[in-house]
C-alpha cells in the first residue's frame, strides 16, 4: 500500500503557516498531487481553515485543543481524507502556541501508524520580524510592559529546538544585510538545526522548502526536554478569542477598509491596555468573495488581501485573536471595536464568541525516545 506523505509545519504564532501551506498546496495540486490539509486550534470559528478552504482544497478541522491533546481526532481527521478525498499529501498545521510535538505527535504517527504515513522533516516556521525574540529570553527587566513572559518566550525556543529544519518565512521583508545578520542569530542559538528562507507570500524558496519536504528523508529526529509547568504557564498567559459575526451595512462600502479599521481599532484598544497581541486575523466574506486580515505583531503594519463587493451589504466575519492579555481585556477589544468601526455604517451581530485562557497540556502520548522511521538512527 502506498504511504500517505504527513507534513507537520510548526511554528510560533503568526509565523505564516497557513500562507505557505496555502501556496504549498496549489503548487502540488497543480503537480497532479492529491493534498490535504488540517487545521488546529483550541476552538472552533478559525480562520485559517476558511482561508484553506477559500484556495479549494480539501481541509479538515481539529478543535478543542492541540494535536498532541486531540491525538485521536488528527488521526480520524487524516485518515478521512486519505479515505473520502484519496489525499497523498497531507499538510497539517498544529496550533501556534504548541510546542513538544515531536514526542507527543512524531513519534506517536512513527510507532503506530507507519504503515499509513510516511512523515516529513518536521518544519518549525519563524517569522524573520520576531527572531529578535531569541534575545529577549531571561531579560524581562528588559522588556517593556505588554512584552511575552518568559514562559511564553520558553514555548518559542523549544519549538525551534526540536524542528529537523528551521525555515525563516517573510524574507522579502529583509535587505541582504539583514538577512546574513538574522541566520548568525539563529545560528548562534541553534548550530546544529538546518536552515531555510522562504517568503510564502511572494513565493521565493518555497519551492526548495517543497522539494524539501516531499523527499525520503529522515524526520522527527529531535526530542526537546519540556517542563511542562513552565508550558503550560506559557500557554495560560496568552488570552484567546474565535468569534463568529454577521455584518450588514446600511449602504454601500469598502469592505476593505472596513477590515483594515476593524484590526486597527482592536489593536489600538489592546495596545492601551497594555496588551501585546501575538496574532490577530479576520476572514470577511460574501457569495464565494472574501477577504483576509492580519496582524502579527503590536508594531507591524496592518496587512489586507481579497476584496468584497463594496454594493454587497450583508457579510459574514470571523475573527481569531491570540494575545497576551487576560480574556476580559481582549473580550472588551474586540467588542469595542466592533461597536467603533464602519463609521456607524456597520451594524454587528455577534453570532458566536469563545474567550479563555487555554488549558494545562495533556499529551495522549509523550515518547521519550526517536523512533525509528527507517531510516539509519543517529
Amino acid at each position: 500500500m502506498t504511504k500517505t506523505r504527513l507534513i507537520l509545519v510548526g511554528g510560533f504564532l503568526g509565523a505564516g503557516k497557513t500562507t505557505l501551506l496555502a501556496a504549498a498546496a496549489a503548487r502540488l495540486a497543480a503537480r497532479g498531487r492529491r493534498v490535504g490539509l488540517v487545521a488546529n486550534d483550541q476552538a472552533a470559528d478559525l480562520v485559517d481553515t476558511e482561508l484553506l478552504r477559500s484556495g479549494g482544497a480539501r481541509v479538515e478541522e481539529v478543535a478543542g485543543g492541540c494535536f498532541c491533546c486531540r491525538f485521536a481526532d488528527l488521526i480520524s481527521a487524516m485518515q478521512r481524507l486519505v479515505r473520502e478525498a484519496a489525499a497523498d499529501v497531507l499538510f497539517c498545521e498544529p496550533v501556534g502556541s504548541c510546542t513538544d510535538l515531536s514526542a507527543t505527535v512524531l513519534q506517536p504517527v512513527k510507532q503506530h501508524y507507519a504503515a499509513e504515513f510516511e512523515l516529513a522533516p518536521f518544519t518549525v516556521l519563524i517569522d524573520a520580524k520576531q527572531v529578535g525574540l531569541l534575545a529577549q529570553w531571561g531579560r524581562a527587566a528588559d522588556r517593556g510592559p505588554g512584552r511575552f513572559s518568559d514562559e511564553v518566550l520558553y514555548i518559542y525556543r523549544k519549538q525551534i529546538e526540536e524542528a529537523d529544519a528551521v525555515v525563516v518565512n517573510k524574507i522579502d521583508l529583509l535587505s541582504a544585510d539583514e538577512r546574513e545578520r538574522l541566520l548568525a542569530t539563529i545560528r548562534e542559538h541553534f548550530p546544529s538545526i538546518p536552515i531555510m528562507t522562504v517568503s510564502a507570500l511572494s513565493g521565493e524558496g518555497v519551492d526548495d522548502w517543497i522539494e524539501l519536504v516531499t523527499q525520503r528523508q529522515r524526520a522527527g529526529t529531535r526530542i526537546a526536554a519540556v517542563d511542562y509547568d513552565v508550558y503550560a504557564a506559557g500557554e495560560a498567559a496568552l488570552g484567546w478569542l474565535n468569534a463568529s459575526v454577521a455584518l450588514r451595512a446600511d449602504r454601500p462600502i469598502s469592505w476593505r477598509d472596513y477590515a483594515a479599521e476593524l484590526l486597527d481599532a482592536i489593536r489600538g484598544r489592546l495596545r492601551t491596555a497594555g496588551a501585546q497581541v501575538a496574532h490577530l486575523k479576520l476572514y470577511l466574506a460574501a457569495d464565494g468573495a472574501s477577504i483576509a486580515g492580519n496582524i502579527t505583531d503590536d508594531g507591524s503594519p496592518v496587512s489586507i488581501r481579497g476584496d468584497v463587493d463594496s454594493l454587497r451589504q450583508t457579510v459574514s466575519l470571523v475573527i481569531n485573536a491570540r494575545v497576551h492579555a487576560t480574556p476580559e481585556v481582549l473580550r472588551n477589544a474586540v467588542e469595542q471595536g466592533l461597536h467603533e468601526s464602519g463609521e456607524n455604517r456597520v451594524r454587528a451581530e455577534i453570532k458566536n464568541l469563545r474567550c479563555f485562557f487555554p488549558g494545562r497540556p495533556e499529551p495522549t502520548f509523550r515518547m521519550s525516545r526517536v523512533v525509528s522511521d527507517g531510516q539509519s538512527e543517529q
